[in-house]
């Protein structure tokens, strides 16, 4: 198959997100002067867009970063590095620091049909290569900048669950995942604890023990043991043991 450009290229599957439809239209429009490029889906929202991924499999996310409920990062918090992605962004001195600072590909509102075919183009070499997009540690930078967070998203196959902060009991570390446990149940994350500690406010979220982080507005008691451990005791019920270092963390703050 021929691109615009006339070279051969591989098929793309391409899912557009933007809240905006005349951005879409636009967007598709200039896809279609490719002839190698089909547009999958068309999604108006962050939600749209992580069940079209996870149903459709596409090749290459066109993706827009400032969408209300979802937000670009979000989407990317929610699917990972399942599809490779090409940013498309209005002036977001954050998000521009975060995608230059990992060499991943944006387009700024607005842009022109060359600049959309460059970055095709690039898209097209980095999945050549196989190389996978720094793409968490992109919304880490970005997040980074604007913590600390008020909700925490989970998905669960092609649907998605928005916790507020200030629901949430405990994080708990599991590997590579961390079990978010709010009234009475779990969900897994692909998190680390320590990823998730720095966007959260230190001043809610105390590390008590090295698998633990805990909102302390759910902190019952504390209670010491004969052989001098500690254990935090939950509005709940829940018993979490509290390491040293979480001990002398837990008194500078009550």
């Amino acid at each position: 198959m021929t691109g615009a450009t006339g070279a051969t290229s591989a098929p793309l599957r391409v899912i557009v997100v933007d809240d905006e439809e005349l951005a879409r239209r636009v967007l598709c429009e200039f896809l279609r002067a490719h002839a190698d490029v089909t547009v999958v889906a068309e999604c108006a929202n962050g939600f749209e867009a992580v069940k079209a991924v996870s149903e459709l499999a596409p090749d290459l996310l066109l993706l827009d970063v400032q969408m209300p409920k979802l937000d670009g990062f979000d989407v990317i918090d929610l699917i990972g590095n399942a599809v490779p992605v090409v940013f498309v962004t209005a002036f977001d001195s954050f998000a521009l620091r975060a995608f230059e600072m990992h060499a991943v590909d944006y387009l700024m509102k607005p842009f022109g049909a060359e600049r959309l075919t460059a970055a095709l183009e690039r898209a097209r070499e980095r999945i050549r290569s196989k190389l996978a997009q720094p793409l968490r540690a992109v919304v880490g930078a970005a997040r980074a900048a604007t913590a600390p967070v008020n909700r925490i998203l989970i998905r669960d196959r092609s649907n998605v669950h928005v916790i507020p902060v200030e629901k949430i009991d405990y994080f708990e570390s599991q590997d590579d995942y961390v079990a978010i446990w709010t009234g009475g149940r779990s969900y897994l994350k692909e998190e680390t604890l320590g990823e998730l500690e720095r966007l959260l406010s230190p001043d809610r979220f105390i590390r008590i023990h090295r698998r633990y982080l805990l909102n302390i507005t759910r902190l019952a008691k504390i209670e010491q043991s004969l052989t001098e451990s500690r254990s935090a005791i939950l509005q709940d019920g829940t018993e979490l043991p509290i390491s040293k270092s979480g001990y002398a963390r837990l008194r500078e703050i009550l």
